[in-house]
C-alpha cells in the first residue's frame, strides 16, 4: 500500500512539473498579432484594387488601397502601411 501511495505522489509531482513548464513557456511567448505585424506580409487580392478593393491576409479580409496602378483578383500584393482598418499595398514584383 505504501508503494502505491509513493508512486501516485511521484506521478503527481512529475505532472505538476510539466504543467508549470508549459505555463511558463506560454506566458513568455510574444504575441505576434495585430496591425503592426502586417507590414511586409503578402496579401492576395479578392476584389480588384482600382485603387480600392479587398485583400485576404492570413485568412482575414481587409479593405485595401493600392499605391500605383491596379491589381486583379488572385494577384499577390505586399502590405506597405496600415491606417486603422485599411491597408495600403503595392504590387509584388
Amino acid at each position: 500500500m505504501a508503494a502505491l501511495i509513493t508512486i501516485c505522489i511521484i506521478v503527481a509531482i512529475i505532472a505538476i512539473y510539466f504543467i508549470v513548464i508549459w505555463v511558463l513557456r506560454t506566458y513568455r511567448k510574444q504575441v505576434a498579432a495585430g496591425r503592426e505585424e502586417l507590414v511586409g506580409k503578402i496579401a492576395t487580392v479578392k476584389v480588384a484594387l482600382a485603387p480600392k478593393g479587398v485583400v485576404l491576409v492570413e485568412g482575414e479580409r481587409w479593405d485595401a488601397v493600392i499605391d500605383k496602378g491596379q491589381a486583379e483578383p488572385e494577384e499577390e500584393v505586399i502590405i506597405t502601411r496600415v491606417d486603422g482598418l485599411k491597408l495600403t499595398v503595392t504590387k509584388k514584383q
